[in-house]
């Protein structure tokens, strides 16, 4: 357990990520930080009313401002307007850049020694902001997208096997969006390649339902966008931080020369422990999935020229 872990962004994201991480004792205290008022506080208050009833003392509390944040280990940062109907991630691009600076500088300043850990979106150029604006290495700015692509990927991929989903291993790499690169050469049932299981045509139709994973479930919505799968899989990070797990999960790292690419975020395995990143993890591709990865990086390149700090 750490000593205290902060959210910035109380919507529907925020505040069930902040519920998880308390219901698991993440930590002794769990801020949540909102622009709106009253938000974070009503939201801090209902969710320590559960305490009693599910059985955790992290103390949680909601705030307008830093001051209560200050010191925290975790900032995870979910803060930024959503996805509509027909919106692309890309065009969240200039608000939500606006919105992810201003929050990692005053993580700067009042948890100088925080991980950040960021969900907005676009999520990739999203890091890219976090890590400018905060100075922070990369080792301490973490984005939370493979997570998400490849629980999309694994629950359709048991869903259309009927089997369950502890038996799918797989892992997504790329940009989050509609470039996002499963691995069907590392995708297995029980350690059992899945190609002995479905044919191109049916891996390709997953495939495609994966990478547009977000905009399905925004269609049924309408108003608003997924919740409850980007906040676990943000909080997956977030635990396997916490407890020092050195689990190597699907995550948007800063590239220097690994997969022959350096000066971007993209999905890539990454080790997980206590300060962070520990190590990204290269492993062999096959010819089309280097150029899959390729034209992935490119699409994050391409936002990412028009940020101006």
């Amino acid at each position: 357990m750490l000593n205290k872990i902060t959210v910035v962004g109380a919507g529907n994201v925020g505040a069930t990520a902040a519920q998880r991480i308390a219901e698991k004792e993440l930590a002794r205290t769990v801020v949540m930080v909102d622009v709106a008022e009253g938000i974070p506080q009503g939201k801090a208050l209902d969710q320590w009313e559960s305490a009693p009833i599910e059985l955790f003392d992290s103390r949680v509390i909601g705030s307008n401002g830093y001051d209560e944040s200050a010191g925290s280990d975790i900032v995870v940062i979910t803060a930024g307007i959503a996805r509509k109907p027909g919106m692309s991630r890309d065009d969240l691009l200039n608000t939500n850049a606006g919105i992810v600076k201003s929050v990692a500088e005053n993580v700067a300043k009042t948890s100088p020694n925080a991980i950040i850990i960021v969900v907005s979106n676009p999520l990739d150029v999203m890091c890219y902001v976090a890590m400018k604006a905060s100075g922070f290495p990369r080792e301490r700015v973490i984005g939370m997208a493979g997570v998400l692509d490849t629980a999309r990927y694994r629950s359709f991929l048991a869903e259309a096997l009927d089997v369950s989903v502890r038996d799918i291993q797989a892992m997504v790499l790329g940009g989050h969006g509609d470039t996002m690169v499963p691995l069907i050469s590392y995708t297995t049932v029980s350690g059992i390649p899945i190609t002995q299981f479905l044919d191109k045509a049916k891996l390709d139709a997953i495939v495609d339902r994966a990478r547009n994973g977000g905009a399905e479930i925004v269609k049924y919505l309408k108003t608003g966008s997924a919740y409850y799968a980007p906040s676990s899989g943000a909080v997956q990070i977030v635990e396997a931080i916490v407890l020092d797990q050195k689990r190597i999960l699907p995550c948007s790292a800063w590239l220097d020369g690994e997969y022959g690419m350096k000066g971007l975020f993209l999905g890539v395995p990454v080790k997980l422990g206590r300060r962070g990143m520990e190590k990204i993890i290269e492993v062999t591709l096959t010819a089309d999935e280097k150029a899959a990865l390729a034209k992935s990086a490119e699409a994050v390149r391409e936002p990412m020229a028009v940020i101006k700090f």
